[in-house]
């Protein structure tokens, strides 16, 4: 066994015990599917450290695919994979650098970044991990095979941030014809961000992160291929309205719920008829889910 597969093992039972090209989308993608396609929050998040490169590793160890992560903007301009707009939570940011509250992300260089513990408060076995720039992110899943459905974070807060992600992915190879087509999605709470992903780079599938109301869907379509709701708010009729509507790219909008954890949740949604589900405990949804 590998150190990345004892490590998240470990975890585990502690735990439970710029042509526009037409993109296939996420499920016609992965080819047939057996249920909804599952996508690991953060990374495998119930097993290691959010947004870590270990929770990348855990989700390919535990045969999962598809991977979520949050993108913001340091002070230097770097992308980094970190999901608060603050690093107090997940980092040792109040013990490094005392005196600098709110410990805002946007108020660090990378480099100071690159100085915290990301792992010590999920478990000590985690003690060292880092925040990873997005650069270090992608060639992580480039080497497991992963795909990646990346979310803007507080675009809001970080004017331009839609331009650097599409540079980080272009230089990183993730925006050529193969990648595009099969193994990236960009999504945002922020509209005019997807709607700026979607102007930058037309080829790119695109979700909105957000449960619109169904009379508001079709300025919607115009412009992501996706929405992606929490599943406290939708049921199936909700599923069935976006799914009748034809997104940017000439093909049924898709849904994709978050974050669903239980199996009991996770079969019940799958009912809903959902096309994928996002969430921290990916095999536990995987299994609840299979057709």
């Amino acid at each position: 066994m590998s150190v990345r597969t004892a490590t998240a093992s470990g975890a585990v039972a502690a735990l439970l015990g710029a042509c526009v090209l037409l993109p296939a989308g996420p499920a016609q993608a992965s080819g047939a599917q057996d249920g909804p396609v599952v996508y690991a929050h953060r990374g495998a998040s119930a097993y290691a450290p959010e947004n870590t490169l270990a929770a990348v590793d855990a989700a390919d160890d535990l045969g999962i695919d598809w991977v979520e992560n949050d993108v913001q903007l340091t002070k230097d301009g770097v992308l980094v994979v970190v999901h608060d707009t603050t690093l107090s939570r997940t980092t040792d940011a109040e013990e490094v650098f005392p005196g600098r509250a709110p410990w805002a992300v946007k108020d660090f260089t990378a480099a100071e970044i690159a100085k915290l513990d990301a792992g010590s408060w999920f478990g000590a076995g985690f003690a060292g991990a880092r925040v990873p720039t997005l650069t270090q992110y992608l060639r992580r899943l480039e080497r497991n095979r992963q795909k990646l459905l990346l979310e803007i974070k507080s675009p809001e807060t970080y004017p331009g941030i839609e331009k650097a992600t599409l540079r980080i992915l272009r230089e990183e190879g993730w925006l050529d014809r193969g990648h595009v087509r099969h193994r990236l999605i960009i999504q945002s709470f922020g509209a005019e961000s997807v709607k700026n992903v979607h102007v930058q780079r037309p080829d790119v599938v695109t979700g909105f992160l957000g449960t619109p109301a169904v009379a508001d869907l079709p300025s919607y379509a115009a412009f992501t291929d996706q929405i992606n709701p929490s599943y406290t708010t939708i049921g199936a009729d909700y599923v069935a309205a976006v799914q009748e509507l034809k997104g940017a790219h000439g093909k049924p909008l898709q849904v994709n719920t978050w974050t669903v954890n239980d199996a009991a949740k996770a079969a019940e949604v799958a009912g809903f008829g959902v096309d994928g589900i996002i969430t921290n405990n990916p095999d536990t949804v995987r299994d609840a889910t299979r057709r």
